[in-house]
């Protein structure tokens, strides 16, 4: 596409190989974006992806701070990212007072850590060209919490915390930061919730359904455009009234 909203422009999305990442891939392919996507394995249907635009795939596990650095880094020295969006994440989910301290690590490490490496590193050619968009994927639960997810939801408020701080120190330059929190999206990540917590979850939203990935992607697609030039510093809940 030679006009779309993200036409000319460069970007990362990490988790991108399946679920709400991908959906974001796919959202910027069809806008016109060259998308590079950062996950520990390549999206099971890379190569139709690869038909919609320029398409790249670093292999990294994001919870290797190390590892994440010298991928980004090398990755920017072939051309600089204008937009980022931090959406890899997993769950360990269990009682807070029966937690092993090394599922507290991983969720964090990976939630938390690795959008940290990734913006300090891409935001330094951002604020060099005095444009960019840094996009985190946070959620609901990191404004509400979540029984038996500690960590998760620590790990998405500090990804708020990481947000507004970002969003004050670049601004000037011409940098924006922002976070999405989706509430219950249809993912390989909810598909293991009992269908009793399901209906249970359903209840509590009041659009009466579950949100999809491309849902998701629609409101990153406005973050990363410049139908948000003058947004920076926001959360902006996708999640059909469940946390209002």
């Amino acid at each position: 596409m030679e006009h779309g909203m993200l036409s000319g422009r460069r970007c990362l999305v990490t988790g991108g190989s399946k679920g709400i990442g991908k959906a974001v891939v796919e959202a910027f392919l069809r806008e016109g974006a060259a998308v590079d996507y950062l996950s520990r394995s390549k999206a099971d249907d890379h190569d139709s992806l690869a038909a919609m635009g320029p398409l790249g795939w670093l292999a990294c596990d994001v919870s290797d701070a190390e590892a994440l650095e010298a991928v980004v880094e090398e990755a920017v020295k072939t051309a600089p990212y204008d937009v980022v969006v931090n959406n890899a994440g997993v769950t360990r989910d269990g009682l807070s007072f029966r937690m092993p301290l090394d599922d507290w690590r991983a969720v964090i490490d990976t939630n938390l850590t690795s959008a940290f490496i990734v913006s300090r590193v891409a935001a330094r050619a951002m604020i060099k060209r005095r444009s960019g968009s840094v996009i985190n994927v946070a959620s609901v639960v990191g404004l509400v919490g979540n029984g038996g997810q500690t960590n998760y939801s620590a790990s998405k408020a500090g990804l708020i915390g990481l947000t507004k701080s970002l969003a004050r120190e670049v601004a000037s330059r011409g940098v924006r930061v922002n976070a999405i929190a989706p509430g219950y999206i249809d993912t390989a990540m909810t598909e293991a919730i009992p269908e009793t917590a399901k209906s249970a979850l359903r209840e509590r939203i009041p659009l009466g359904r579950t949100g999809t990935p491309a849902e998701v992607a629609s409101v990153a697609l406005f973050l990363a455009s410049d139908l948000a030039s003058y947004v920076t510093g926001e959360v902006i809940r996708i999640d059909g009234g469940m946390a209002m």
